[in-house]
């Protein structure tokens, strides 16, 4: 008689794991307590670590040991906080560089360069715009004077110095600046923050590891370029957080997927470094200690190469307290070790307290070590498949409190962007190590691992792009500390939900409603861009970008580019521009040619067209740089040039009179240079008048010109400063003001806006419509609007007659 089969026993659960949680009350005791000092005033951090540490000592006695231990932690660090911390933010918080810099003083800094130099991507920075034409060196100054006195201090200092200049300075030099002071942004120990005027002077060298690590920083550059132009430009970022050749474009969709820790070296490149090291000694059947002392040089070294940057301290620190319990033999240590890292990188720089890029490595590392391996036992997933989602799902839900605070906004596209990128990124780290090793003594050999890591390069650009490209990929917030803490019950909530089945249940309920609800409304609503659009106006934020479409396929103009790199590249995506004929540039202000570089992205560019005018100099040096750059010819238009393209025509009618080119005219005589020029288009007459203001305005009309036009781009964001008879004499049908939400000017003026209510216009603006199509009607223009915000990505409805 056969044995009836026997059902195996349930397997047990696997078993939880307990972290060691002592060190963790110390670490937030001091990180909170600079916290606070930074934010307000030092002595917070004296009251708050002080109180901490007196309310540890009855702990002393009385209970378990494990409190014991942990009430004996937050006693040193406490005390530690007090004495060390506090006197550091009181002598940075009366330093009297700061008293100097409140009242704008000139000042002779010698500074000691205490990290590498940053471009500066956005334009407009502190009054002097023009996207990576300037570096941001933070330093110690060694000595001050101003005004011919000399000043006591040895305070921090940001300098804010010209690219060409102060870009090649290492961490070591000691230079001398000149320039003048303003402050420095609130909750930072910086004293002030110095705009320079000239190059560096007297520098000394860089300690000999600092140009080593340069050295190597450079080689892989260097032998990165067997590569196409965006892998070569990332991989230096990904391996090494060396961003200096990155495109703008690459960047931006990286930020948009939820991609951008990538591109800044944290625990993950520290863990990936120093696991293959471990790894390779494993099998080298080395003994731990002897593999620890080998990965912990390997850190060191990895230290240096990548710099002194928040998120590579912590991660350093993290790291050698990880080697040292490998070497001791003991387990459960990382969140003793993410504890240390906290206390120790804020205890020997206060700063960092206040970091964004620390704060998003300490979160990130604790969803990793907290509720990670949790999620990843599976309950009915295959353990490879629950790990790999477990990982991004925990990183996205640490980190999207700080991101919604700061940047006011989240990336909904995150957790499937990091789900795609996660296999590649590990290999690549690996491969681009490597290659730094091989780069400098034997270059030939360096471009097997590049190559090898070539296709994992590109498949994350391809993740970043179609990620950052989805309707909706980021999704407006509500910044600063409320929006934080918004988004922080919103976490906790999903978490609650991941962990019991009646939330669950809700949870997917909500989805399902959402998706019911919004989705059909979603695919009601017309595809943007509108089909047949003939000029759209771009949300750029404070500035001008037009796009005028050719008849042909992918073929654009383009009319200014708005104040920084980004918003115009985005909406030329949107529109699928990949060829642009000509860019013309009505005038120099940095919030008409900012965007320039981010045009030439991705795109083929037949040239870069000016009008007479040549001020400020140097943003008429960096037009021509950018045009040589990109190997395309610099043309000027001048009045009654015509220009025509299968479905556009573009007459040249103003300006009228030019003073002169010289370099010190004020932003009234720039504006007065700007082009005027009438487009023919499928969808009528437009006059794009850039930012002329009354004097070119009656130049126009005291010469007779014809400006009659169905639509007009109102002149400089819709100031004040246009005459009625300007507007009558346009008499448009659709008035658009491109501006900036909530900018500072009082742009648009309520005057400017009745005059064309008035004249029977429909006037649209950018701020609240955002991109804004003009295409052809049975009666003339009509206008669809794209809506306000990424979050967008569908118009608003069916296009509007603009007809009076």
């Amino acid at each position: 008689m056969s044995t009836p089969p026997v059902d195996p026993p349930p397997r047990d659960p696997p078993p939880r794991v307990r972290h060691d949680v002592r060190l963790v009350p110390a670490a937030l005791v001091v990180w909170g307590a600079v916290l606070l000092g930074c934010l307000h005033t030092w002595w917070l951090t004296v009251a708050t670590a002080g109180t901490a540490a007196l309310a540890a000592v009855p702990l002393l006695r009385h209970g378990r040991p494990a409190l014991r231990r942990a009430a004996a932690a937050v006693l040193a660090g406490g005390v530690l906080a007090a004495v060390t911390c506090g006197l550091r933010l009181a002598r940075a918080e009366q330093d009297p560089l700061r008293t100097h810099a409140d009242r704008g003083a000139h000042a002779v800094l010698r500074v000691v360069v205490t990290e590498r130099p940053r471009p500066v991507r956005a334009a407009g920075f502190a009054g002097r715009p023009g996207g990576t034409r300037l570096v941001v060196l933070r330093g110690q100054v060694r000595a001050a004077t101003v005004t011919g006195q000399p000043v006591p201090t040895g305070g921090r200092v940001v300098l804010v110095a010209a690219a060409e200049e102060w870009s090649h300075l290492l961490p070591g030099q000691e230079v001398t600046a000149t320039g003048r002071m303003v402050p420095a942004r609130p909750g930072q120990l910086t004293a002030a923050v110095c705009h320079v005027r000239g190059p560096p002077a007297d520098a000394t060298p860089a300690p000999w590891w600092e140009r080593a690590a340069a050295s190597m920083r450079a080689d892989l550059r260097s032998s990165a370029s067997v590569m196409a132009d965006e892998p070569a430009g990332l991989l230096p970022g990904l391996v090494v957080g060396d961003t200096d050749a990155l495109s703008l474009r690459v960047e931006d969709e990286f930020r948009d997927a939820g991609l951008t820790h990538l591109l800044a070296v944290s625990g993950s490149n520290v863990a990936i470094v120093c696991g293959a090291v471990l790894m390779l000694l494993r099998l080298l059947r080395i003994g731990p200690r002897v593999r620890a002392a080998a990965a912990g040089l390997v850190l060191a070294g990895f230290v240096i190469l990548v710099g002194p940057e928040p998120s590579v301290l912590r991660a350093g620190v993290m790291g050698a307290v990880a080697l040292l319990a490998l070497a001791l033999g003991r387990n459960r240590s990382a969140v003793p070790a993410l504890a240390v890292a906290i206390g120790g990188v804020v205890l020997y720089d206060p700063a960092m307290a206040t970091s964004v890029g620390f704060a998003l490595s300490v979160v990130a590392t604790a969803g990793l070590v907290l509720l990670a391996p949790r999620w990843a036992d599976g309950r009915g997933v295959p353990t490879g498949a629950a790990e790999a989602l477990a990982i991004p799902v925990a990183a996205f839900l640490a980190t999207a409190p700080v991101l919604a605070g700061v940047a006011g906004e989240l990336s909904v596209v995150s957790v499937v962007a990091n789900l795609l990128a996660a296999p590649v990124v590990a290999p690549v780290t690996v491969l681009g190590v490597a290659a730094v090793v091989l780069a400098g003594p034997w270059p030939g050999a360096a471009e097997v691992p590049l190559r090898v890591a070539e296709p994992g390069v590109e498949w994350l650009i391809l993740v970043a792009r179609e990620a950052s490209a989805v309707p909706g990929a980021t999704l407006n917030w509500p910044g600063g500390w409320w929006g934080g803490a918004l988004a922080a019950l919103v976490a906790a909530l999903l978490v609650l939900a991941l962990r019991h089945r009646a939330a669950r249940t809700g949870l997917a309920v909500v989805l399902v409603v959402g998706l019911l609800v919004f989705v059909p409304l979603r695919t009601i609503a017309p595809p943007w861009p509108p089909a047949g659009w003939s000029v759209v106006a771009c949300d750029v934020g404070q500035g001008d970008a037009i796009v005028l479409a050719t008849g042909e396929p992918g073929r654009a103009v383009v009319v200014d580019t708005g104040p920084q790199p980004g918003p115009v590249d985005r909406c030329l995506d949107r529109l699928d521009v990949r060829r642009v004929p000509l860019i013309v540039l009505s005038h120099l202000h940095a919030d008409h040619i900012g965007g320039l570089a981010s045009v030439f992205e991705g795109r083929a560019v037949g040239g870069v067209a000016v009008g007479p005018g040549r001020s400020p100099h140097w943003a008429w040096r960096q037009v021509a740089d950018q045009a040589a750059a990109h190997d395309v010819p610099l043309l000027e238009l001048a009045a009654d040039d015509r220009l025509a393209w299968p479905d556009l025509r573009l007459e040249v009618i103003g300006p009228r009179h030019v003073t002169g080119r010289s370099a010190d005219q004020d932003g009234t005589a720039i504006n007065n240079t700007s082009l005027v020029a009438r487009a023919a288009t499928a969808a009528g007459s437009v006059l794009l008048t850039g930012d002329i203001e009354l004097i070119a305005q009656g130049d126009l009309l005291a010469a007779g010109v014809d400006l009659r036009a169905d639509v007009l781009k109102v002149p400089h964001h819709g100031s004040r400063f246009s005459l009625p008879g300007f507007l009558a004499a346009v008499a448009p049908r659709l008035a658009v003001v491109s501006v900036g939400a909530g900018n500072t000017y009082g742009h648009p003026h309520p005057t400017t806006l009745g005059a064309l209510t008035a004249g029977g216009a429909l006037v649209v603006r950018t701020d609240t419509d955002g991109d804004t199509a003009v295409l052809p009607d049975t009666t003339g223009p009509a206008v669809v609007r794209r809506g306000r915000g990424r979050a967008g990505g569908r118009s608003r409805g069916p296009p509007e007659p603009c007809g009076r």
